[in-house]
């Protein structure tokens, strides 16, 4: 418990600090820290508690595990390049990409990154697994069947996104663009899809 508010203390003063200006640069060596803590204290939490089901925690965290999952099969299986090189094919990307760019500049004139756009379209996507989690923590087969219907979520957003049929009102645009009458969301966009 007490390694738990550690950690949530000091992501809650980097998340005051960084969002939605983005001042302080956690950086892979952050980044890593944070998700081995977060990971250490899912497996304490089953380890001691064995009322907490062993899917709680992978249905908790079930947008980064998935991501990465999904990622390595796409780049190895899908392009035959290894899991391990970088692309912009992830979903965050995506999204930036396709949701917040019509508004990027109008964003950025204001103070606001673009980046900080992006950020609210994943907490939602990520919110009904993690609702899910909390109120079948103990319940195996309730949080199996919310992982299966987090990740079909995922890949029907994902798909949705990569062949530009998000529904125009998920894109953000400027309100410059719209006073102008650009039309239609995602099917407005003029970049080519990229290759899954």
């Amino acid at each position: 418990m007490a390694l738990s508010l550690v950690v949530a203390a000091a992501l809650l003063g980097f998340l005051i600090f960084n969002y939605p200006r983005g001042l302080i640069f956690l950086g892979d060596g952050g980044a890593y820290l944070v998700g081995f803590l977060v990971a250490e204290l899912a497996v304490l939490l089953v380890q001691r508690n064995t009322s907490v089901s062993p899917w709680f925690p992978l249905l908790l965290f079930g947008y980064p595990v998935w991501e990465t999952l999904f990622s390595g099969y796409r780049r190895k299986i899908l392009q035959g390049r290894s899991p391990g090189e970088p692309d912009g094919l992830h979903l965050h990307t995506l999204i930036h990409k396709r949701l917040i760019r019509p508004a990027s500049r109008a964003a950025t004139q204001s103070g606001y990154g673009a980046n900080a756009l992006t950020s609210p379209f994943l907490w939602l996507l990520a919110l009904p697994a993690v609702v899910a989690a909390v109120l079948f923590w103990e319940n195996t087969l309730a949080l199996q069947v919310s992982l299966a219907v987090f990740i079909a979520l995922y890949l029907v957003v994902y798909r949705q996104i990569v062949l530009f049929r998000v529904p125009s009102f998920l894109v953000l645009r400027s309100r410059r663009a719209s006073m102008q009458g650009v039309e239609g969301g995602a099917a407005a966009a003029v970049e080519e899809p990229e290759e899954i």
